[in-house]
């Protein structure tokens, strides 16, 4: 019995190929799927009863590409070219055989189809399209560190030209399917119910089995080669641009500019021959591996509850109450009300509880001028929020959420007010970035309903939220925030409660390097423009701007009280008091911090830095700069995974990536390490240890793991 597709040959001698690959919500290749539509080729062109067929699907979309988990593992036995090669050609090999099987094959798209799953319809000789407004048809497979490796380098330029083919393949975009017909992508796009009927239509009308590229004669639309001044110039740009944007960490856009430039001078059989060389060293680069488990398997795994306890029946929240209405509260507020949710918004005036709701209104109006939302579904969702200033009008509230100012005796107050009126079984959660939740749950009656739910800022944008356990925080308090943050179509991941928890103390140690790189003398040009060319989003020094060096300061001198006698100045500790402290420079927000903010001009760095911040004479390679920036959050994270406030190493890539931006080619910092190598990465920073200090020594635990090679995947 087929698992992955059926076949049924009607009287007038169509074949109707179905794809339903059990098991999956979305129809995607998968060694069964090649098996079994090998055989189904070989039916079509043997049987004299069949004229052709038809290919659609029996699930409300058309297909995607590989099944990424299959292609995760398989990464495991790529080890060398031929290997990788095995593995990339057989796919290319079943479409090739499919366009000339000899018979005519009509594609029936019924929704999305998204890399393999498009290069299947690209294979087919007719291709109609289902008027579905809510399909997307695309390559987006450069997303994952890869190419199209199933024809479609090759065959999408072959049909709607190399330009129009390369903006789709490398920006991984995607198409609605009007857009598609647009582009000559598809042939015909018709209402659903006559979908299969026109396919069927094509064929018997004398469709021909035979692509456009395998008549004599063709031309790659618009030019190819580097004969053809059109190809030529494209090229040329083009090839520039992709490189300043990825700064040569992501392999794959310059592959596919370079299978497109090659394959597209060559017959198809060659230019699929070359494709698949082109796949076959992307699969044996780290960045693919790294960028399919974190950003699609992990991430996909933990939007689907991966890490809520098991046990524990899942709960819905239907009402959630907002305490403090300012920037953070109002963007919580908003997404919970966009998810569905009645929002209580309570502020100490409801002046300040409706200035917080004007966030939403800004939002909603934003969305109905661009038409993303209509004014009718926005006035329904600003109509969930409720604006509030008394704490009784929390009763009823599932869980209540605190996003006041970061000041213990604040938060303190709030819980104890809150919880006098909330249901026993409500959850509270702290939307603190770095105060501990065990500490500031003292202050509960019900400290097993007491969690961290960290957000980050703006909330409507950011897809990442951390979740914090304290000691005493039950299994249902942690399901239920998990629940809480998934119907947010949010981004979960759960640590342990320690100071800074997981993703503000490694965040702290990038700007800190930042900062002690100044001290040093390093230009500042230099460090914010290695940081962007090691794939950050933005350099130390502008991101402590954006945050204000002012809550950086705040931060330092509440651990400094905190701790004691066992405090200890980091290393930029010096840089950051004196910007504070002597030079008055707190920020963005205040027009100025490391870079001015002139209200007519781009921001700058700060010409007056090197005055109080001398440079050296001897600046380092940026290689050096680069390894320290990098390095110094890896090794902050191994430091979370030693203290257990990381119990999975999964939890520690996501959240570095999706939490402040460390380059997604890594994978994450603990994929970082494994990539470097654990054993070369551990002497490497005993070498930084003894260059700059002993925040680059790795712990004997560190250096246990690396003397057996024990990874952390």
């Amino acid at each position: 019995m087929n698992q992955t597709l059926s076949i049924a040959v009607d009287n007038d001698g169509i074949a109707l190929l179905t794809i339903d690959v059990q098991g999956r919500p979305m129809n995607v290749v998968t060694p069964d799927f090649m098996e079994e539509l090998t055989a189904a080729i070989q039916q079509i062109s043997t049987s004299p009863a069949i004229k052709g067929a038809v290919i659609t699907s029996a699930k409300a979309d058309f297909m995607a590409g590989a099944d990424l988990k299959w292609l995760l593992a398989s990464h495991e036995k790529i080890t060398d070219a031929k290997s990788a090669m095995a593995f990339a050609w057989p796919l290319n090999e079943l479409f090739r055989k499919l366009e000339t099987c000899g018979k005519p094959i009509a594609a029936a798209i019924n929704g999305t189809a998204l890399g393999g799953g498009l290069e299947l319809a690209l294979a087919c000789h007719y291709r109609v399209a289902a008027d579905n407004q809510t399909a997307r048809i695309g390559l987006p497979e450069v997303l994952v560190g890869l190419l199209p490796g199933a024809g479609g380098t090759q065959r999408l330029p072959r049909l709607i030209g190399i330009h129009d083919a390369l903006m789709i393949i490398i920006e991984g975009t995607h198409l609605s399917v009007q857009e598609a017909l647009a582009k000559k992508i598809f042939h015909k796009v018709v209402p659903q119910d006559q979908l299969i009927r026109v396919a069927r239509e094509w064929i018997l009308d004398g469709g021909i089995g035979v692509q456009p590229w395998d008549t004599k004669g063709f031309k790659v639309p618009g030019g190819a080669g580097g004969m053809d001044p059109r190809s030529a110039q494209l090229f040329m740009g083009g090839t520039a641009l992709v490189s300043k944007r990825t700064q040569h960490n992501y392999p794959a856009p310059i592959a596919i500019m370079s299978a497109v430039y090659e394959g597209t001078q060559v017959p198809i059989e060659t230019g699929l021959k070359i494709e698949s060389r082109y796949l076959s060293t992307l699969l044996l680069s780290p960045v693919s591996r790294n960028m399919i488990r974190t950003m699609f398997v992990n991430k996909g795994a933990a939007e689907k509850g991966a890490r809520r306890p098991a046990d524990v029946p899942v709960r819905k929240v239907s009402t959630v109450g907002i305490l403090g209405a300012g920037m953070m509260g109002a963007s919580i507020a908003y997404i919970s009300a966009r998810a569905g949710m009645q929002v209580k918004l309570l502020d100490s005036t409801i002046e300040k509880a409706e200035k917080g709701k004007q966030y939403s209104e800004k939002l909603v109006a934003k969305d109905v001028e661009r038409g993303r939302s209509s004014a009718a579904k926005g006035a329904e969702l600003l109509s969930r929020i409720q604006t509030v200033s008394g704490y009784a009008d929390l009763t009823g509230c599932d869980l209540v959420v605190e996003a006041v100012f970061e000041d213990r005796t604040i938060k303190a107050d709030v819980t104890r007010q809150a919880e006098a009126v909330i249901p026993s079984t409500a959850i509270f959660a702290s939307n603190t970035s770095t105060l501990p939740i065990t500490s500031l749950a003292e202050a509960s009656a019900r400290p097993a309903n007491f969690i961290g739910v960290h957000f980050f800022s703006p909330a409507e944008k950011m897809p990442l939220v951390e979740i914090i356990v304290g000691k005493q925080s039950s299994a249902e308090t942690l399901a239920c925030a998990i629940d809480y943050v998934i119907q947010l179509r949010k981004t979960p991941i759960v640590v342990n409660d320690s100071r800074g928890f997981y993703t503000s103390r490694v965040f702290a140690t990038f700007t800190n390097e930042g900062m002690t790189l100044v001290g040093e003398g390093v230009s500042p040009a230099l460090i914010e423009n290695v940081a962007r060319q090691a794939g950050m989003p933005v350099g130390p020094l502008a991101v402590l701007d954006e945050v204000t060096l002012e809550l950086a300061y705040h931060v330092t001198e509440q651990t400094r009280r905190d701790l004691g006698a066992s405090y200890k100045d980091a290393s930029g500790w010096p840089v950051l008091r004196k910007m504070m402290e002597v030079l008055k420079r707190p920020g963005k927000r205040y027009g100025h911090g490391f870079y001015d903010y002139p209200a007519d001009a781009r921001k700058s760095l700060w010409a007056g830095l090197s005055e109080h911040f001398p440079l050296a004479k001897a600046q380092p390679e940026a290689e050096e700069v680069r390894k320290r920036l990098l390095y110094i959050q890896a090794l902050e994270t191994a430091r979370c995974v030693e203290e257990r406030v990381l119990t999975n190493p999964i939890d520690g890539d996501l959240g570095s990536i999706l939490g402040w931006g460390f380059p997604p080619w890594t994978g994450g910092t603990l994929s970082f390490i494994d990539t470097v190598g654990i054993k070369d990465f551990v002497a490497e920073c005993k070498q930084m240890a003894e260059l700059y200090g002993p925040r680059f020594a790795p712990s004997a635990w560190l250096e246990a793991r690396a003397a057996i090679g024990q990874n952390f995947y």
